[in-house]
């Protein structure tokens, strides 16, 4: 079974809302989140290539601030002690109903009752009858009423137990004993489970909501806007740069292919990573689910369970799903995110090379001291929290496959992390493609580079030489162009003087360092062909 991004619906019109603040001012609170439900759960969905599982889809919970006054919004953002949660919250609080505290609540909840349901459905397991609808519907309901208030009653529990996936199975035996029948079944809540058959779950349903819904039409917004890049400038002759030093000419827009390519082929790598999932008890062995009922095909009910989830199932485990598949991914999005660096530093450069002009915005400054500059900040921000993603990631991906023996709890913690890594990824993807919406191409600036430099058509006149067997020809154009100043009337008279055909040395007087750009303009703009995004 395979989970398969590409096929994701990536827009919803029913997109729920609830009342958060990011730092604990909670708003609206008897307004509920309207989640999820038996066969749709709202947004995120997540195909698998197994016919008889039924799609997840897990809504996007949009974190509206609907009902602030703006001063208590400012004193949110001044005390936040993480800049996503205060400066930038407005650009990353889309991930916030899938990576939050309150995201990882109601994956718990949702978890542990469709166990339940589950266990209603094993013929062997007598003593959890199947229910009637009205159970069935009482159930879901807790699952998509789930609101901030449930969530602070299950914080409120957690007070008094210490454990926080515990205080979600006392908090469902509370809203449960009032249905009578499933009032007569409350201890088949977390029946035979250890805390992590609840936790990776929700953890990899966190993970699925927030690629498929945030990370993943990012990613392609960004990738489009590149691509798009690519196939307008894909006539502007452009001089490239190797070593620093001017080389064989390019167009701008194949150079913006190339990233274009480069991110899309690690947005499919992405994509295309199993997001896996464990249900096996305390160490792996489902000792506790064979000591009640050694007639169940136990490993076989979990496989079902997990993959009715729309994950993929591990069958070999210990107390912990081992995490590889969570370094694959976090590895992933550091490669895009590496990609998308060695881009900012390019566009950085182009910009101060004045290939690119950045439109301004009234009432913007630029420089605190020089009124002229327009800063390329948009580049700059990306770059820095690429930076911040990628440190963030490789501690996750380098850690969490590591752990003592059966289980030790340093996963637990650093789990909640998951929502740093992947909010300065988003961050830095807003922040690109808001820069790319300002640029603006300088021909001008292209043209005099180009224009300055015609010693770069020594590569051509000495590779035809080679094919008329002239004598050393690389050797003749390194005295003609090396460390001197080389013009237009240099180049031609060189021409000239060569003992070629007279038709290939007719090509070669037709050549200046704008037309000296090979097949570039035909890669640009064929790049969507090579393009693997999201439909």
């Amino acid at each position: 079974m395979e989970l398969n991004f590409s096929s994701m619906a990536l827009t919803n019109p029913k997109i729920p809302s609830f009342g958060f603040s990011p730092t604990g001012i909670f708003l609206n609170p008897s307004k509920s989140v309207c989640l999820a439900s038996h066969h749709r759960l709202p947004r995120v969905s997540c195909s698998v290539s197994t016919t008889d599982s039924p799609k997840l889809v897990t809504s996007r919970k949009v974190v509206e601030m609907a009902g602030v006054s703006s001063r208590d919004l400012e004193m949110s953002n001044l005390t936040a002690l993480s800049p996503l949660d205060g400066r930038y919250w407005g650009k990353v609080k889309d991930l916030a109903s899938s990576l939050s505290e309150f995201g990882l609540i109601y994956f718990r909840v949702l978890v542990e009752i469709k166990w339940l349901l589950k266990l209603s459905n094993i013929p062997e397991v007598t003593e959890v009858p199947s229910f009637s609808k009205e159970a069935q519907s009482y159930l879901q309901g807790i699952i998509d009423g789930f609101s901030i208030d449930d969530a602070l009653e299950v914080k409120k529990i957690e007070r008094v137990t210490n454990h926080d996936v515990k205080a979600v199975e006392y908090f469902l035996k509370q809203k449960c004993e009032s249905q009578p029948e499933i009032a007569k079944v409350l201890e088949f809540f977390h029946f035979a489970c250890t805390s992590e058959d609840i936790n990776n779950l929700s953890h990899a349903l966190m993970l699925q909501e927030s690629l498929s819904s945030v990370i993943l039409p990012s990613m392609d917004e960004l990738i489009k806007s590149i691509s798009l890049m690519a196939k307008n400038f894909a006539y502007i002759p452009m001089l490239s740069r190797t070593h620093g030093q001017p080389a064989t000419p390019t167009t701008l827009g194949k150079e913006m292919a190339i990233f274009a390519v480069r991110l899309s082929e690690e947005r499919r790598y992405l994509s295309e990573t199993k997001i896996k999932g464990k249900f096996a008890g305390a160490v792996g062995n489902y000792n506790a689910h064979i000591s009640a009922y050694s007639n169940i095909d136990w490993p076989h009910v979990a496989e079902e369970f997990v993959t009715s989830l729309g994950l993929t199932f591990n069958p070999y485990v210990t107390q912990i799903e081992p995490h590889d598949y969570m370094a694959r991914l976090f590895n992933n999005i550091s490669q895009f995110n590496n990609i998308l660096i060695d881009f900012d530093r390019d566009i950085w450069s182009y910009i101060s090379l004045g290939y690119f002009k950045q439109t301004t915005k009234a009432g913007e400054i630029g420089s605190s001291t020089m009124p002229h500059k327009v800063n390329p900040i948009d580049f700059e921000n990306s770059e820095g929290n690429l930076g911040k993603a990628n440190a963030e990631l490789t501690f996750l991906s380098m850690k969490l496959p590591i752990s003592r023996m059966q289980r030790d709890l340093t996963d637990s913690t650093v789990l909640r992390n998951m929502g740093g890594a992947l909010g300065h990824s988003l961050l830095a993807y807003k922040s690109a493609i808001q820069g790319i919406g300002k640029l603006q191409v300088n021909e001008a600036r292209l043209k005099e580079d180009l224009d300055d430099n015609w010693e770069v058509l020594a590569e051509p006149i000495q590779t035809v030489m080679r094919r008329y067997g002239v004598p050393e020809p690389y050797e003749k154009l390194k005295e003609l162009t090396r460390g001197k100043a080389v013009n237009e009337e240099s180049i031609r008279t060189f021409i000239r003087g060569l003992e070629l055909p007279a038709e290939a040395k007719d090509q070669l007087l037709e050549l200046t360092p704008h037309t000296y750009v090979g097949a570039a303009a035909a890669l640009a703009l064929a790049v969507d062909e090579a393009l693997h995004l999201g439909h």
